[in-house]
């Protein structure tokens, strides 16, 4: 059987331990969180997708240069993580400028076509689809298939249209990402088993992390699915703690507590150095189990020859 894995890379200026967007945490992600993960998949040999905001690579260039000269494909994570400027509460024109600009500013960067596309939060509208063909992108992956944590993030109503999405990579329908169709995007689901498979939840319960991935892999094995694994480079950057409550970002008070107070007290859980052995455990299984390693590119011109 081949079995396949897709490592996924979201990149952006979020500073987890202080729960906000911040400039100066894209500086940790250019000196610390990107060369760690970069000099760890040049270990394993692994080729990846590295989704970029438009504020980063526009911050910090180099951060998306130092990506695409080591073979990894830079795809794009929107113009901005602004949870205000998220694409499912965005009218359908600012959504379009938002991915036409970011796709430009990655393809003045790298001078390479930009195809691939990630939604910060992951959170997608239902007719996403006819946006990004519009915008010239053929993939996207923000649909995280029977996953079931949505409640403690932001567009949680919305994303339970993942409990129906189809498991395997697909081709989406015009009108609908969630569904599969025949004229739509490529869609690369962010693998989940329950829980997510995700660089937040290997930090936060290794053990439950293992448990499902072992789960996701004996699936594999019976269906051929691909791992599609997300992660962030400032997750492994050794940030400091500022002073002072939390950032509010949700007006409703649950989304408060569980969006905001629940989510950030979780997600600080082994950052930093801490995160590099965790990671580099999940690259070793793969590598034990001969998975092959694709862009999100590479999946798609595999499944369309």
């Amino acid at each position: 059987m081949n079995r396949l894995c897709l490592i996924t890379n979201d990149v952006e200026t979020t500073s987890i331990v202080n729960h906000r967007l911040s400039d100066e945490t894209g500086r940790y992600v250019l000196e610390q969180g990107m060369p760690r993960l970069l000099d760890m998949y040049e270990r394993y040999g692994v080729r990846t997708t590295f989704f970029f905001t438009g504020h980063i690579a526009k911050l910090y260039p180099q951060v998306v240069r130092m990506a695409h000269e080591k073979g990894h494909e830079v795809g794009s994570h929107g113009l901005t993580h602004e949870v205000c400027k998220a694409f499912d509460v965005m009218p359908r024109d600012e959504q379009l400028s938002h991915l036409k600009q970011s796709k430009q500013i990655l393809e003045d960067i790298t001078g390479t076509p930009v195809v691939s596309f990630r939604a910060p939060a992951a959170r997608v509208p239902k007719d996403f689809p006819s946006v990004l063909h519009e915008a010239g992108f053929l993939i996207d992956s923000s649909v995280s298939s029977q996953r079931l944590d949505m409640f403690f993030s932001f567009g949680s109503l919305n994303k339970l249209h993942w409990l129906g999405a189809p498991r395997r990579a697909y081709r989406t329908a015009a009108d609908n990402i969630f569904h599969h169709g025949d004229d739509g995007i490529f869609e690369v689901p962010i693998s989940a088993f329950g829980f997510p498979y995700i660089g937040t939840f290997m930090r936060i319960a290794p053990l439950l992390n293992r448990l499902t991935r072992r789960l996701l892999y004996a699936e594999t094995l019976m269906t051929g699915r691909q791992f599609v694994f997300l992660t962030h480079p400032n997750e492994f950057i050794d940030e400091p703690r500022i002073g002072g409550p939390i950032e509010r970002r949700a007006k409703n008070p649950l989304s408060y507590l569980l969006g905001d107070v629940i989510r950030h007290a979780l997600k600080v859980h082994n950052l930093g150095a801490k995160a590099l052995p965790l990671m580099e455990h999940e690259l070793q299984f793969f590598k034990k189990h001969d998975f092959r390693f694709l862009t999100c590119h590479e999946m798609l011109e595999q499944t369309t020859q």
